[in-house]
């Protein structure tokens, strides 16, 4: 039974990597950047989201694909801040979205008049490590609320990931969090990474955000 079920997970994913693959073509084709934005529950990506289309959502045509358990709470949260569809996926209990649901939303998606896409994943760092969603980067973020050692615990999801967003840094004064160990764990599980540090609440860092999706768009256009 073991080995059947080893076999049939190999085939899900194998099938997965394809539709992945049909993702990034989809995207390439119309020279539009998707992120895959990743954290644990309660990080900030939606309030991340919501100030990225309020205040860039007048410079870049931006879609959004959510991700969650049971709700479409966070599409409706970020409804408010843009006449585009957002988009939710319900997983009714998955713990990850797969690149099949991308295919679908992105359907709905009128990408010749779009310039960057966002998948919100749900909230979780090991599912949504192992799923490809055809997605440029995955981007994960890490809360001043949370613990330094994340990474060490959760290294698929940093490996996987091109860049870390810490969130929440008006907290900082108030908690024991340590930033320079934080990074240290994430760059020794990926040497590779590169970080920002901002605060939604505040406003705090989000210039050097907005000044890298504007650079990634343009990067897209000129390929």
């Amino acid at each position: 039974m073991a080995v059947r079920t080893i076999e049939v997970r190999e085939r899900v994913m194998a099938r997965n990597d394809e539709l992945a693959a049909d993702v990034r073509r989809l995207l390439a084709e119309h020279r539009v950047p998707a992120f895959n934005l990743v954290s644990s529950p309660g990080s900030g990506k939606t309030l991340l989201l919501e100030r990225t289309l309020q205040e860039l959502g007048g410079r870049l045509r931006i879609a959004v694909i959510t991700g969650d358990v049971q709700t479409q709470n966070d599409a409706d949260r970020l409804s408010r801040y843009t006449d585009r569809l957002v988009q939710a996926v319900v997983t009714g209990g998955a713990c990850h979205l797969d690149a099949r649901q991308i295919l679908t939303a992105l359907e709905e998606v009128d990408l010749a008049n779009t310039d960057l896409v966002f998948i919100e994943n749900v909230g979780n760092l090991v599912c949504p490590a192992s799923w490809d969603l055809g997605e440029a980067a995955k981007i994960v973020l890490f809360s001043t609320t949370e613990g330094e050692d994340k990474p060490a615990k959760y290294p698929k999801m940093f490996q996987q990931s091109s860049y870390a967003v810490f969130t929440k840094m008006d907290l900082l004064p108030h908690l024991t969090f340590e930033m320079e160990k934080a990074k240290a764990q994430a760059l020794e599980v990926n040497p590779d990474l590169s970080f920002f540090f901002t605060s939604a609440r505040t406003g705090d860092g989000l210039d050097e955000w907005y000044a890298f999706l504007e650079g990634q768009v343009a990067e897209a256009r000129r390929a």
